[in-house]
């Protein structure tokens, strides 16, 4: 059974708990994943510079908003993706929001290749933090990190949004994943 958090807990502080659902048989990640796939959610890439100024990153349907004033948001990176120590080290990040157009671009990202590679031959500029930006994404965020939580196999990391832009006006529709699969709003030829 997990502690209760105590009153002294300090608002911030990360509650220290080195239990997990999966020791103790409640419940298996293969299990855990099948019921989350049926949360349907937006498709991003998010992108960051290594340690050499090389572009890196990765596919991610783990991503939120947190709060309007500041404005935050995040995202959730495994530690065993290609790209976590560039995201850990380089201290900001841009999450692109994906159309349906970009399913090809999801897939590339979603792969474990070395993270520059990701970007050769793909449509891409600097944004006004220096990091990248795909091309016709409906939406990017250039964010500071801003804080990290270890949470599992992951890292959360919140980021302060300092520069935003949009094109879903424009008749773009987003990209979905929902059970473990790509989606679109509508069928391609259905009602709009």
């Amino acid at each position: 059974m997990r502690p209760a958090p105590s009153d002294a807990q300090a608002l911030g502080k990360l509650e220290k708990f080195g239990g997990t659902c999966y020791k103790e048989g409640v419940l298996g990640a293969d299990d855990f994943r099948r019921v989350l796939s049926h949360f349907a959610s937006g498709v991003t890439i998010v992108t960051t510079l290594d340690a050499e100024g090389r572009p890196a990153g990765l596919t991610a349907s783990a991503f939120s908003s947190v709060s309007l004033d500041p404005p935050l948001v995040l995202v959730c990176v495994a530690h065993s993706a290609q790209s976590y120590p560039a995201f850990h080290a380089h201290g900001k990040f841009a999450i692109n929001v994906l159309g349906t157009d970009h399913e090809h671009v999801a897939r590339r990202f979603a792969s474990s290749g070395p993270g520059h590679e990701k970007f050769t031959e793909l449509g891409y500029r600097k944004g006004l933090l220096g990091l990248p930006i795909i091309d016709d994404a409906l939406a990017e965020l250039e964010c500071t990190i801003v804080h990290a939580y270890p949470a599992g196999d992951h890292t959360i990391f919140v980021g302060q949004v300092e520069a935003a832009d949009s094109r879903g006006d424009k008749g773009f529709e987003p990209l979905l994943y929902y059970r473990g699969r790509f989606n679109r709003l509508h069928p391609p030829g259905g009602p709009h």
